[in-house]
């Protein structure tokens, strides 16, 4: 597996698979033919055809070739293997033509001409989370401590980096007003829910409403193009900040734990990522909500203390539960439902720690075969429901 840099990644929503790839793997393309291009014609193909525009794919594809001009094509009849793939034509000025096929494969991460691009080599050895729990224990150690032994001390510099940029994200999103952009005409909704709508709140009550309201901070941050950190995607990435920040303003939990909780979520979402999918085209919501519920279940038990055992068992109940999630954006933006499916996520994460807590021991389904499932799970959903717009309640809300 990867470092957690390239699990964590720091970027303008609104999809990481739909706008940060192909921004970044368009901006690449530029850079290696730098002044030499005449003009780029972009091809785009299922997924990324079907729901490019609500998705600002177009607009990201013309943005990283800075001033070039950029036709962007979509064409939403050609049969392709990878829902998310991209033809790439680069007409230069000695009148040469090259066509570079661009793979989108989920959280950010991109491949050229069949060749991933932007990660480094593999730091982790172990590739499920059945060795890794093995090793913590033969070496008495915890998850987070796990990370630090693997990628070194200073990998905390970079996840404290994470979290700061969350918490902005949640900070702007709780003080912005008005609508969010596209045709759906949407409000944003989290600064109502960082207030109390009545004076006799129940503890239990706050706590769904705060995690509500910074989930959804980030998400309609994200809708509107604004910077965000993959968790493990753009479209997902309300949940674990929701998470960390209602711990860190509930129980005041100190700037390591915060670490500590980023590096515990993150081996959730690498192991998901190396085994089984993080992109909604390839299997669904599951792989991107689905994931981020087990990472934030995972952060919250960590830092409330619990055992590696109730952590992991967190994990696999928030995946496990999050199994047969369908991805139909309305008209394509990252909004409906995907806004509220990020607060209702960080409120299941919270159960499912709850629920790890008192019945790990009697577990009957681990987290290695949970993910494989929501992998077979995702292949066997009818194409609509992957991240086409063509499904579920895409289908039926127009307006």
């Amino acid at each position: 597996m990867k470092s957690l840099r390239y699990l964590y990644k720091i970027g303008h929503g609104p999809s990481s698979s739909h706008s940060m790839a192909p921004f970044n793997a368009c901006a690449e393309l530029h850079r290696r033919y730098e002044c030499n291009i005449e003009n780029v014609i972009a091809h785009l193909y299922g997924s990324l055809a079907l729901t490019g525009k609500g998705h600002l794919t177009d607009k990201s594809i013309i943005e990283a070739f800075d001033g070039i001009p950029v036709e962007v094509r979509f064409d939403i009849k050609k049969e392709i293997e990878f829902p998310n793939t991209m033809d790439v034509e680069i007409n230069l000025k000695t009148g040469e033509k090259i066509i570079h096929r661009v793979l989108s494969l989920g959280g950010g991460t991109y491949s050229i001409d069949g060749k991933k691009q932007g990660e480094g080599d593999d730091v982790y050895l172990h590739s499920t989370i059945k060795e890794i729990v093995a090793f913590c224990k033969d070496n008495n150690i915890g998850l987070d401590e796990y990370v630090y032994k693997i990628e070194g001390d200073q990998i905390k510099e970079y996840l404290w980096s994470v979290f700061e940029k969350m918490d902005a994200s949640i900070s702007k999103g709780l003080n912005a007003k008005g609508k969010l952009p596209g045709s759906l005409n949407l409000e944003r909704k989290a600064p109502l829910f960082a207030s109390p709508n009545h004076e006799n709140e129940s503890p239990t009550s706050e706590s769904y409403r705060l995690l509500s309201a910074y989930a959804f901070a980030v998400s309609e941050e994200n809708a509107s193009g604004g910077m965000v950190v993959t968790a493990p995607t753009c479209g997902s990435a309300g949940v674990l900040p929701a998470v960390l920040k209602f711990n860190a303003v509930r129980y005041d939990d100190p700037k390591d734990k915060i670490i500590g909780a980023l590096a515990v979520a993150g081996i959730i979402g690498n192991l998901v990522k190396q085994n089984g999918s993080i992109s909604g085209a390839e299997a669904g919501c599951q792989a991107e909500i689905g994931t981020a519920t087990a990472m934030a279940s995972a952060a919250h038990a960590y830092l409330r203390s619990l055992s590696i055992d109730q952590i992991v068992q967190a994990a696999e109940t928030g995946l496990e539960h999050s199994l047969g999630l369908t991805c139909d954006p309305v008209q394509g933006y990252v909004q409906i439902p995907c806004i509220e499916r990020n607060a209702v996520a960080a409120a299941k994460a919270v159960s499912s720690t709850f629920i790890a807590e008192f019945s790990y021991a009697s577990a009957r389904v681990d987290l290695d075969t949970t993910i494989k499932t929501m992998l077979q799970t995702g292949k066997d959903l009818a194409e609509g429901y992957r991240e086409t717009s063509s499904g579920g309640l895409a289908a039926h809300i127009k307006e």
